[in-house]
């Protein structure tokens, strides 16, 4: 029940109050006079919306393009999938008898465009959708089987146009000065002569491959010899197509509805079973299979080309796969957010020079850095920190020494000056030079310091 006009009103009945004369809409007074046992609960449109949603995500067993219609309905397109579940008929059977099972009142139809599925779901016979049948079928519905407004479907009905016929044997032109555009494109639609587009809940996958159990299974031991043919399977679809998996997501959907989904990423693209097949093992205790999995799926998300690669015999040959396999493993053990490298910033000032990204993404490869003639320290201070500096006597442009925190440290050599000017559109037009040192104490220990103006700082530490 919702409240609306007068009143508590009935939001959505069950077959037994619904064949005790109720209706939607109903004022929640007036039901209960007529079923004085009714029981009622507070509506609740959020929960039904995620619920829905966790339904559309079931359906992904059956179909790549699940959509949804509405607030309680879901539109599969299965354009070239009956023939894997026995027919049409047999697919219909398939999905019923799941959403039984599930304890969820349904109905089901299947039929050339989402308009006319919709269209005989809800005001026809459900079911599939005989095409030999040709539009009868369709025209023979109530007009409210075109979506439209009640208020203009009860227009229409006060000029005797009842039926979807009745409107399809009039011309368009009198009909659209009368009621607008709708009617007639939705007419349209249900007729099949214009297309209407499906936005999908998450993009299909490139590729995909399905297994289905003839009994439930739950054991980690059977869920990984599954997952292993699935990953063959996987790797032979994308070799034939040139391609490397860089991106998957295996979906397990259980007895009870409940679906558990499992992602993967790799550093590069790669078709290499075993290791794939390794990653993923890591995880699948982390399966929770409840009373057990019906079926899994194991989807390429995203695919990049990998063309045939010559095997080298150099030592070093399969340095850079070695790399990213590695990767791969700490990527997925650890989670990305754990893994990062460092890459070359926008900018020469050294506090911007880099950046921490993610180590398997993409970005300027390492052989850039070896570009960079100026050396630069292995450890670079958070903020730079004022030092104080030592002058020898009478020598104002040569050091002898420099106190950082607490500690005199006595100079054995420098390297200098590198003058690095700051970033005026940044910085603002009061930021000044720095003059940078490369200075040696006499225990060997390297550090990178810096003057502006009169005052020292220490900004890093050479390896």
């Amino acid at each position: 029940m919702t409240a609306g006009p007068g009143g508590l009103r009935l939001a959505a009945l069950d077959p037994l109050a619904a064949a005790g004369g109720l209706g939607i809409g109903m004022p929640l007074a007036e039901a209960r006079a007529l079923l004085p046992g009714l029981s009622s609960a507070p509506a609740d449109p959020t929960g039904d919306a995620e619920g829905l949603a966790a339904l559309a995500d079931w359906c992904g067993r059956f179909s790549p393009w699940i959509a949804v219609d509405g607030a309680d309905g879901l539109i599969l397109d299965v354009s070239g999938l009956a023939h894997l579940f026995g027919g049409e008929a047999a697919l219909l059977q398939e999905i019923g008898r799941h959403l039984a099972r599930l304890g969820l009142h349904h109905r089901l139809a299947l039929a050339g465009s989402p308009a006319a599925a919709w269209a005989w779901a809800r005001h026809g016979d459900g079911g599939r959708l005989d095409p030999s049948a040709g539009l009868a079928p369709l025209l023979a519905l109530p007009a409210a089987a075109l979506r439209l407004p009640a208020e203009m479907v009860a227009d229409l009905a006060r000029l005797g146009l009842r039926r979807v016929g009745d409107l399809a044997r009039l011309p368009r032109a009198p009909l659209t000065r009368r009621f607008g555009l709708q009617p007639g494109q939705r007419l349209d639609l249900l007729l099949g002569e214009a297309m209407e587009p499906i936005s999908p809940r998450h993009p299909p996958a490139e590729r995909r491959c399905r297994i289905a159990f003839a009994e439930p299974i739950g054991r980690a031991e059977d869920l990984d010899v599954a997952l292993e043919r699935l990953i063959a399977e996987l790797c032979r679809l994308m070799e034939r197509s040139g391609l490397g998996l860089s991106r998957l997501e295996l979906v397990c959907y259980r007895v009870d509805g409940a679906t558990q989904r499992l992602a993967l990423g790799l550093a590069q693209p790669s078709r290499e079973a075993g290791h794939i097949h390794r990653l993923f093992a890591a995880h699948v205790e982390c399966i929770d299979p409840g009373f057990g999995i019906e079926a899994m799926i194991l989807e390429a998300v995203e695919s990049n080309p990998l063309p045939p690669a010559q095997a080298g015999l150099a030592p070093d040959a399969g340095a850079t796969r070695d790399l990213a396999q590695l990767l791969d493993r700490l990527v997925n053990r650890l989670s990305p957010a754990r893994v990062l490298r460092l890459l070359p910033g926008d900018s020469h000032w050294p506090e911007r020079a880099m950046r921490l990204g993610p180590a398997p993404h993409s970005g300027r490869q390492p052989g850039a850095w070896e570009e960079e003639e100026r050396l630069r320290p292995l450890c670079l201070l958070p903020a730079p920190e004022p030092i104080e500096m030592e002058m020898a006597d009478g020598e104002e442009e040569s050091p002898r020494a420099f106190r950082w925190r607490r500690v005199r440290r006595l100079l054995g050599g420098s390297e200098g000056p590198e003058r690095i000017e700051p970033e005026w559109w940044r910085q603002g037009a009061g930021a000044r030079a720095r003059d940078y040192y490369r200075i040696e104490d006499v225990t060997g220990r390297r550090y990178w310091i810096y003057r502006e103006g009169a005052r020292w700082y220490l900004h890093g530490l050479f390896a």
